[in-house]
């Protein structure tokens, strides 16, 4: 595993991944309505998890930035997975980073996405000095929606998927004027 990053908040953990979070994330994205926002939607199985982390990992061997573990401080388990992203998938925003997370239902609804998105933009602004973010959500998807307005992130442009054809809605924010 690479070099450790780790951040704190008040209530989470925000660190690399290891062989022992793969359970606890297979369950989280063998929900459905977990992925229901998330590529095509499909749920993954113990390999597509296990393939997601490594990505996840090589992109901050290649990036030095990459999706976090998020882990509750109070009990250690595993809340999900936020970070930053390259979304290769949209090859018209590139070289921008996006802002990207899923939590697994218990962790819903208690301001987590919005607490670990926070220090991720902080992450993001002050150690890899990147000036601008993206957030990429499915109109439909209000969850994610709220926690891109809660970040400060403004509504850029629509577009649509090149793999699946659906609209994609993209936000921005410029951490140059992001005041933490």
């Amino acid at each position: 595993m690479g070099a450790m990053t780790e951040i704190h908040t008040p209530r989470l953990l925000l660190r690399r991944w290891d062989d022992d979070d793969l359970i606890a994330l297979s369950d989280i994205t063998a929900d459905p309505h977990v992925m229901r926002w998330i590529g095509d939607g499909s749920v993954l199985d113990g390999d597509g998890t296990a393939e997601a982390v490594e990505r996840w990992e090589e992109e901050w061997d290649d990036e030095g930035f990459g999706v976090f573990a998020v882990e509750l401080l109070g009990s250690g388990e595993l809340a999900g997975a936020v970070g930053l992203s390259v979304p290769e998938y949209l090859p018209e925003v590139l070289p921008d980073v996006e802002i990207t997370w899923r939590l697994g239902r218990p962790f819903w609804g208690q301001g987590y996405a919005s607490e670990a998105a926070q220090a991720t933009l902080e992450f993001a602004l002050q150690d890899r000095g990147l000036d601008r973010v993206l957030g990429i959500v499915r109109p439909e998807d209000a969850a994610s929606k709220n926690v891109l307005r809660k970040l400060g992130m403004e509504p850029e442009r629509q577009t649509a998927h090149p793999a699946y054809g659906f609209p994609l809605d993209v936000h921005s924010i410029d951490l140059t004027e992001y005041q933490a």
